[in-house]
């Protein structure tokens, strides 16, 4: 049976207090070591992908509706309006739990069991983050690796938007861009910097050998790669555009270029 919470200032769920507040909670989950999934279907992805669930706060309404918890897990129950007062928004998925990170996966490591990988560059946006990581899993790319300035892929809404599949694909976060890059380089990988410059390749006009260990770079909407991104690429690739669209969202852009590069 759940522990009914009646006060949003209960100190056993402060787990999920003030979830809106992105420089809080950036602050907050990572430092602490947790991170929180939202709606059943992610929660149960986190759990398969062996997440160990802190605990679960629900809507009391659906106490009765929920399955395959981890009994060991204190499950927390409120009103809506209690929810709402806790976590700063209307939790319509009805649930919402805390789990334990996992260590952090070293970048060699994450390199050493992939053959097509994506390279995130200044890419900040949750809620693009959590569309290319569902891309990503979607359309057969192997992991992610992210630099310094990336987004946190495992904060609410990048979860959330990616349904869970953050889970699914490994990541590793780089503390050495410069370095990263030429380690990525190093294990036989060729970087594919997306670019609108007019020297840019398109993507169907890849040859074999440049297709066979792809890392397919990507920087965030506006500003792209970095001069020493696209300095360190092998080759620069474009998406071909009609009607004088000059570029597509980050994500849209991801989908389109990980089909391509796996078909």
């Amino acid at each position: 049976m759940p522990d009914f919470i009646t006060d949003p200032d209960d100190a056993r769920i402060g787990d999920y207090r003030a979830l809106t507040d992105v420089e809080l909670r950036t602050r907050w989950e990572p430092p602490n070591g947790l991170f929180i999934a939202e709606g059943e279907l992610v929660i149960h992805r986190a759990l398969r992908a062996g997440y160990e669930m802190r605990s679960a706060l629900v809507d009391e309404k659906r106490v009765d509706q929920l399955t395959g918890l981890p009994p060991a897990s204190p499950l927390y129950a409120a009103s809506p309006a209690v929810l709402e007062s806790i976590t700063g928004f209307h939790v319509h998925r009805g649930i919402l739990a805390s789990f334990h990170r996992k260590p952090p996966r070293p970048v060699g490591k994450v390199l050493a069991d992939a053959r097509r990988i994506v390279v995130l560059e200044g890419l900040n946006t949750h809620t693009n983050l959590g569309a290319l990581f569902r891309s990503a899993a979607a359309l057969g790319m192997d992991a992610v690796i992210l630099s310094p300035d990336c987004a946190d892929p495992l904060y609410r809404r990048a979860v959330r938007v990616s349904m869970g599949e953050v889970f699914a694909i490994p990541y590793a976060k780089s503390d050495d861009w410069a370095g990263t890059l030429t380690e990525i380089s190093a294990a036989g990988f060729t970087l594919l910097a997306m670019t609108p410059a007019p020297d840019a390749v398109p993507l169907a006009g890849l040859t074999p050998a440049q297709r066979d260990r792809p890392a397919l770079m990507l920087g965030a909407e506006g500003p792209g790669l970095t001069r020493r991104a696209l300095a360190a690429s092998d080759v620069r690739v474009v998406i071909p555009m009609h009607h004088d669209v000059d570029s597509l969202n980050v994500a849209t852009a991801a989908a389109i270029a990980f089909y391509e590069l796996t078909r």
